[in-house]
């Protein structure tokens, strides 16, 4: 490709030009500006091997030994070697990169000096692989997503991240008691300028439309205006790339591209799957939190109720700073219903609603604030469509399915196993365990029990749910627990306590 300043990338490496005396004297500059302006790190692994071929005309053609090489250079640091080259050289209008042969003859261009020390762990992955077609593959499967990803000006981050959404920012993010230190600490985080990571990593977890993601576009909005390189993935899409890669032979770069960030926020942890998938993301949780990069992180659920994970990967994401992200009370519903209404009354300025109609959907709607949303699109559909103002009786029959308690609530599993543990002093992780004595084996009893009578879940479901049991313990403890509670009223009582708590 070329750019002013742009790379060919086609040109042949037998092509003649010349390199005299001051353009190697002019080359070693270059590289010793470009290594104390990125640092050793950075040098080491991208342009230790990045050799001066000549200088013809206004093109200085230089090579590298793989294609990946060639890719990333490209992709990530064209502009700042041809500006720096410049400085050195003024008739230098273009960069063409290439990849030398192995059979290639090496220029006769000395590097610049650098002091003894170790190379990357890239920088030797390279070295020892640089004839390994698997890079080949890498740079001709990345490249055009190469080009537009990892600058800090990216729309859509690398590795096929997932957009910023321009609406979710600090402005528009309504805070309130339940979200407070949440929003203080993504502020702290998105616009921290110090060295090294704060509250590393920053964890979130909070049920469905509580403001999580809202949170998560906000740093990487906030944290892509001062320059940093943000990566934001859902969970969906890391478990993406991470197979396409090894689809595509593409492994070392999607490792190193991802680790090479300065920001990493990934959205809705708990459906990482996976052995393979989930070793990796505990390889690159624990490469950029010991290498200072930061790591957000979001949930539905704390970092210790992850069991889908490895004990080690929990054990880092709770080592660092873990909010959660309470429910709305009625005054966060009203602000931010308030906000809504606002926005939409910048492009509908005939749109109004009363404040008697405002403060009603504000104490019917309790769930969360997406439900909110849908009613002010609601509202906004039924006046633009009929005409006529919101009433109250319009704002009733337009909400009607988002009243909370329209239908009765979903029970989950885990649910009914935290209350469960809570009440009878055990662990939820002794409810899940082998172990079999009176104190636990009661508890889990009632949780099998209540799990079958107050979900849908089958027999073999609920086993799987319950440490891997088959179904026929699930059966035997239904059985007994059914038994027992008709001839017990204290445990008849219990269970009918539990019972009504869960479907409060």
């Amino acid at each position: 490709m070329h750019v002013d300043g742009s790379v060919s990338g086609n040109a042949e490496t037998g092509m003649s030009g010349v390199s005299g005396p001051d353009t190697v004297a002019a080359w070693a500059r270059v590289k010793r500006r470009l290594r104390a302006e990125l640092g050793e790190d950075v040098f080491a692994s991208w342009f230790a091997r990045l050799e001066l071929l000549d200088v013809s005309g206004s093109t200085a053609r230089l090579t590298v030994p793989t294609r990946f090489l060639k890719s990333w250079i490209e992709s990530h640091y064209l502009d700042r070697v041809l500006t720096t080259f410049r400085s050195e050289v003024e008739d230098v209008a273009r960069i063409d990169v290439s990849v030398r042969g192995p059979a290639a003859a090496r220029p006769a261009v000395p590097s610049a000096p650098k002091p003894n020390m170790p190379a990357s762990p890239l920088a030797r992955l390279q070295a020892a692989g640089s004839a390994m077609p698997s890079h080949g593959d890498a740079a001709r499967a990345s490249e055009s997503e190469t080009n537009a990803s990892t600058r800090g000006d990216s729309g859509s981050g690398d590795l096929n991240g997932a957009p910023l959404d321009n609406r979710l920012t600090f402005a528009s993010f309504v805070v309130g008691r339940s979200n407070a230190l949440a929003h203080a600490a993504a502020e702290r985080v998105a616009r921290h300028d110090g060295q090294g990571a704060l509250y590393n990593p920053l964890y979130f977890h909070a049920g469905v439309g509580l403001g999580k993601t809202h949170l998560l576009h906000g740093i990487g909005h906030a944290a892509r205006e001062s320059g940093r390189r943000v990566i934001y993935l859902t969970a969906d899409r890391f478990m993406y790339g991470f197979v396409n890669a090894l689809k595509t032979q593409n492994a070392l770069a999607f490792k190193e591209r991802l680790r090479a960030i300065d920001l990493l926020i990934l959205d809705d942890v708990q459906f990482i799957q996976g052995k393979s998938i989930q070793a990796e993301f505990g390889h690159t949780l624990n490469a950029l939190i010991d290498a200072g990069r930061q790591v957000v992180v979001a949930s539905d659920r704390p970092p210790t109720e992850l069991e889908a994970l490895e004990e080690r990967v929990r054990s880092r994401l709770a080592g660092g700073l873990v909010v959660e992200i309470g429910t709305l009370d009625e005054q966060l519903r009203t602000s931010i219903l308030a906000a809504r209404l606002a926005a939409v009354q910048v492009s509908h300025p005939n749109f109004e609603v009363s404040p008697t109609v405002a403060t009603y959907v504000a104490r019917a709607i309790t769930a969360n604030g997406r439900d909110l949303e849908g009613a002010v699109n609601r509202l906004l559909a039924h006046a633009t469509l009929t005409g006529t103002a919101v009433t109250m009786e319009t704002a009733e029959t337009a909400i009607r399915d988002l009243v909370k308690n329209r239908e009765p609530k979903r029970i989950k599993i885990e649910d009914i196993q935290k209350l469960v543990a809570s009440r009878y002093n055990v662990s939820r992780s002794d409810i899940l365990s082998e172990r079999r004595t009176a104190a636990v084996v009661k508890p889990r009893q009632i949780a099998m029990y209540l799990s079958k009578v107050l979900t849908l879940r089958s027999l073999p479901e609920i086993g799987r749910r319950f440490g891997g049991r088959d179904h026929t313990t699930v059966l035997h403890a239904v059985r007994k627990i059914d038994k027992l509670i008709g001839e017990d009223n204290v445990l008849n009582d219990e269970v009918e306590l539990l019972k009504r708590m869960l479907q409060d």
